[in-house]
């Protein structure tokens, strides 16, 4: 279970945080009056690879990309990766992909005027994205990365192919000695459920209370 809970866990927050990056890059906007060529340029490569990145990763199956990933690489003998390191980076990439459309959404969410109010007083677009936009964009993007996080706990029972002994892989060996297939299965997905059910608790309360929030401001 504690390995279940660390790919979910440090899969979800890896994917949160590469996820902004991703998600800046591609809403960046071409100026072709005030931005050079080279930015020009970089702009649209940055655009290109965002959206190469994210058609892959959101239309290709986690088993499979765990498989290209860890067989991939061990041919070169890297000593530290180990099937629960390419874990790791599969569920990271994987969510990076997911949570960067998720963060997109709510970008585009949020009133426009929102930006034309701060670039009139003096902000840059990226002042503007980063200290105005995206703040608001996560926070209500939470209950969706919430629910991303319990698809990371299910989902993570794929990478018992490449090895990792998480709780499905855990369960499978522990009733291959014992044949007690039905009980052993049962037990684990009670666990399953009890993450699930708690997590969900805690996405639910997240989205009871943003959209106390919203009310607030709304009504100020």
């Amino acid at each position: 279970m504690l390995i279940t809970l660390l790919l979910s866990v440090v899969g979800t927050l890896g994917g949160f945080i590469l996820s902004l990056f991703l998600t800046v890059i591609r809403t960046q906007e071409v100026d072709k009056r005030r931005d050079s060529k080279l930015s020009i340029v970089l702009k649209k490569i940055g655009q290109g690879f965002s959206s190469i990145y994210i058609t892959v990763f959101r239309g290709t199956p986690m088993i499979v990309q765990a498989m290209i990933f860890y067989y991939g690489i061990a041919p070169l003998r890297i000593s530290w990766w180990t099937p629960l390191v390419a874990g790791l980076f599969v569920v990271t990439l994987n969510t990076t992909a997911y949570i960067a459309e998720v963060i997109r959404s709510g970008i585009n969410g949020i009133d426009k005027g929102q930006m034309e109010a701060a670039r009139s007083i003096g902000f840059s677009r990226n002042q503007a994205m980063f200290q105005i936009v995206l703040p608001q964009a996560i926070r209500n993007s939470l209950p969706a990365i919430g629910n991303e996080f319990i698809v990371n706990l299910k989902d993570t029972a794929v990478l018992s192919v490449i090895g990792v002994v998480d709780l499905f892989k855990a369960t499978g060996s522990a009733t291959s000695s014992n044949y007690r297939i039905v009980e052993g299965f049962f037990i684990a997905a009670l666990i399953y459920l009890l993450l699930t059910f708690v997590t969900g608790k805690i996405v639910q309360k997240l989205e009871k209370n943003n959209l106390t929030t919203r009310r607030v401001k709304s009504n100020a």
